[in-house]
This record gives C-alpha cells, structure tokens and sequence, in this order.
C-alpha cells in the first residue's frame, strides 16, 4: 500500500496575526487552522514553543520541558474571568513583534491573570491546576528556576548563591518558601499555557491537521535543564562547562560557528538508561504529532570545542550516542514519529543512522539549482523518505532569495522550470507539491509571495529575528482555494477531502 502525500504550511504561532503584540493560541489560530483545511493542508509545522531567552530566538530557551508564556491567548483568559476588560490597555504595533513591549504588557496581565486566579478560582478549576502540577515532574524546578531568575534580576543560575546554584536540598526548601508566589505565578503560566495548546492542537486534530513539532538537539546553558541535571553535561566543578558546541568551518564561515550550548555527558546518560531524553521525547509527542529534530547528525557525531576557544576552528569531531539512544526511545515510546534536519555536510554514517530507523530527511529547493542535475535538493533526484520545503526559517522568502541571485543563477532556475521569472514563487511552490516527497512543506511568506522583508531568521545576525507577523488578511478564501487547486493536482489531499 503507498504511503500517503501530505502537505502543509510553515508557520510559528508567534507570527499569527491578532491582538497583544505576538500570535498566540487564541482566535487566529483557530482561523489559521480552518484555512489549512479549506486549503487542503494536513501538516502545520512550526518552531519550538520553549520560553525564549536573550535574542528571543525559539531555539535558545530557558526549558525543554515548558512552554512560551507569550504565546498564551489574553482572550481565552477573559473568558475564564481570570481577567477583566479593564486590565487591557493594549497599544502595540501589529506588524511585527517587539518582543521587549509585548513581554512587559503581555507578563504584567498574566501575572493579574495568575492573582485572580488564586484568589477566585472555583474548587474544580484549582483541583484540575494541582493535578496538573502534582502529574508533571519538571514543573517546580523550572519554576523555581524562572522565580529565582526574576529574582536574581535574570543573572545566570551560576551566579546566583552557591548553595541554591549547587542545589543544595536546604536552599532548595528555603528558596522554595521565599520565592512561593512566584513559583506559583509560573505554575499558573505553564497550567495555562498546556491546556490552551492542548485544546488547540485537539481542533486541529478533528480537522485532520497534524502538528509537526521542532526540537533543537541541545539545551541553552543558562536553563533550568542544565541546572537541574548538572551530571547529564560536561561542567567543571563549578558547574561552567568545559566543552560547547558548534559546527566547523565550511564554505559559509572560515571560522566555524562557536553556538556555546553545553554538551551532553552521552555516558553518564546512557547509564542512566537515557531517561532524561525519554522524558523529553515523550513530552514532545504530547505537544506534536510529528517532532523535527535540529541538527540530527549530532546523534552520530558532533563538533566538541573547549570552552576556552573564541572560534570553532579548533574543535574535533566526538562520537554520539548512534542507534543506541534511538533504541531506547523506541521500546520506551514505540513508533518515533520523527524528521531529521540533515542539512549541510553529512557523512554516510549520519545517513545509516536516519535510515536504520526510517527517519525521512529534508530536501530545501533554494539549495538546489547551484550544482548541476546531480544535486540532490532537485527535485528529480528526491526520495519517498523526506520532507521537501521551498525554504526554511532560516532561509531567505523565496522571492527574495530569487531576486537576490546573479543572473547566470536565475537563468539556471527558470530554465528548470521552463518559465519566467513572473511566477517564481508559485513555480517553487507547485514543484515542492509535485515532488515524489511524501511530505511537502510551504513557509506561509512564500505563500504570500513576500520579499526579503518576512524572512523570519537571518542566522549568524543578532537582532531583528523571530519578529515577523502575518498580516490579518493573509487568510482569504482566493489563496486557499489556489493551494487546495494546487495539492489536488499533485496528490496531497487528504483522502475524505478529494474533490
């Protein structure tokens, strides 16, 4: 029996249209959901939903484990009583999000959202919160992490107290105590953060939409992960790492990127069965019907730099865990629905690896018109196993990635196709759908047919990322009815949906 064709769109919550200053869980995306069905879509893929740090990057997050606060619906809180209309003063751009003004209007009302609550809340809604916070085992540690935080006025956990760095079990009970209304204002804003998505993934399930999650392959050093599970990383000992991660030079960078996240201590995780990364799986696949895992060669082997280092250069390629974390996670978990971001230069042990377990890859189209009909982003040369996208995150709109190419690239691109360049987005659009893929993923600015001004990310640029929004009236019957027209001919409908 053939595998099912699917497609869908790339967009992260954050980037929804709607009040508040950021997307969230509330109204658009409920109306973005509605679009992907009308649209004939069965995959919303988005970025990791962590609380994000410094640089407002998703994938630098202060948990593995929680949610972003921001991304709560304010509207859905209304309706519950755990606010009133007359604590919005919402005056925010919608455009794009400056997440600095968001997060002080948008935390400030939570915390109101989180008073309230204890101070009002009927017997059953506490009881469904305390069930919630005795049946999830990460949430006080990070909660203590994120109150001790605030507290310490966003100092890294390093720099706090010893005893409560080194989490001696007196400080843990004393800070506990010190710092309980805190702690319980970030219980109430992971409560409400899971039960909003929950519900929201649920619509989406109903309507035949699946969620493809992303999971970054390593943790922020400045997290609650890190700080509760010290022995799971290489730290000194006072707890600073001794060796970071990256990748080496290439082509795109004489120096490497230097990234800085700790890494993992794979033997001591594998003595202890793998369980933190079991849990971390297994947490995901209630979040997601489908995770991506960024930078999946990692498992295999990775570039071990020591911390001392101001570049990548002077790293060395370690051996990772392989099949056996794998192993574990499927006779833990059972079926790994799982994609694996190959990107970049991958070796054929790497490929063994994503193979062994079936795992498809990722085929990107702007990466494949600069080397010839042997390249194997064209889409002739794509497999049944992978997930083709136009671009990704980091890549730039494909209108704008497009107009940025040396005419000798373009006229390479459109001979291709056979077409002018007055198309190109959709030409892009209809080879990913057409490709023998089985997954096919659209960004939503490429959708629209944006410049560069919506890219999303521009890696290696500190500021300015993670902030672009989707105008409100992105959603319009005319696109999706074009998209539907377009996933029908190249057989990506869902079955009870074939016209």
């Amino acid at each position: 029996m053939p595998r099912k064709r699917k497609s869908g769109i790339l967009l992260h919550p954050s980037s929804l249209p709607g009040p508040g200053g950021i997307g969230s869980f509330g109204e658009e995306a409920r109306h973005f959901i509605e679009f992907l069905h009308k649209s004939g879509q069965s995959l919303w893929q988005i970025l990791p939903l962590g609380p994000t740090a410094y640089g407002d990057s998703p994938y630098s997050c202060y948990s593995a484990f929680a949610g972003n606060p921001l991304l709560i619906s304010i509207e859905a809180l209304l309706d519950e009583g755990d606010l009133t209309s007359q604590d919005l003063k919402p005056d925010l751009p919608h455009e794009r999000v400056d997440f600095g003004a968001t997060a002080l209007y948008k935390m400030g009302l939570l915390r109101e959202a989180a008073a309230r609550f204890f101070a009002e809340a009927p017997r059953k809604r506490m009881e469904e919160f305390w069930h919630f916070c005795d049946t999830t085992f990460w949430l006080h540690d990070y909660a203590l992490f994120m109150a001790a935080k605030d507290f310490f006025q966003g100092k890294s956990w390093n720099a706090w107290p010893d005893p409560l760095a080194r989490r001696e079990p007196d400080a843990l009970s004393s800070w506990s105590e010190k710092l309980g209304s805190a702690i319980g204002e970030q219980k109430y804003f992971q409560w409400q953060f899971y039960r909003q998505w929950r519900k929201l993934k649920a619509f989406a399930n109903v309507l035949e939409i699946s969620i493809v999650g992303d999971m970054p392959i390593f943790v922020a050093y400045d997290s609650a992960d890190v700080w509760a599970n010290p022995h799971l990383f290489h730290l000194d000992e006072k707890g600073k790492p001794i060796v970071v991660a990256g990748v080496p030079p290439d082509y795109f960078s004489k120096t490497g990127q230097l990234w800085g996240n700790p890494l993992y201590n794979w033997d001591r995780m594998a003595k202890e069965g793998y369980s933190w990364w079991i849990a971390r799986m297994r947490n995901d696949l209630s979040l997601y019907d489908m995770v991506r895992i960024d930078h999946f060669r990692g498992f295999e082997a990775f570039w071990e730099i020591p911390v001392w280092e101001k570049t990548a250069i002077n790293g060395r390629w370690t051996k990772g865990p392989g099949a056996d974390l794998f192993n574990a996670l499927r006779n833990a978990l059972g079926n790994l629905p799982i994609i694996a971001e190959d990107l970049g230069v991958i070796t054929g042990e790497v490929e063994a690896l994503r193979d062994q377990f079936g795992f498809p890859g990722m085929k990107i189209l702007q990466f494949a018109f600069s080397s010839g009909p042997d390249n194997p982003y064209l889409p002739h040369n794509h497999v049944r196993s992978c997930v083709v996208y136009t671009g990704t995150h980091d890549n730039d709109t494909t209108a704008g990635w497009f107009e940025g190419l040396k005419p000798k690239e373009q006229k390479a691109v459109l001979a291709y196709f056979d077409r002018d360049k007055e198309d190109i987005v959709w030409q892009m659009i209809k080879c990913a759908l057409s490709s023998v893929a089985d997954y096919a993923i659209i960004p939503m600015q490429d959708l629209l047919e944006l410049p560069s001004s919506g890219r999303m990310n521009v890696p290696g640029v500190a500021g300015g990322n993670w902030s672009w929004r989707c105008p409100s009236d992105a959603f319009t019957g005319k696109l999706a009815g074009k998209l539907a027209k377009a996933t029908e001919l190249y057989g990506r409908l869902p079955v009870n949906r074939v016209r």
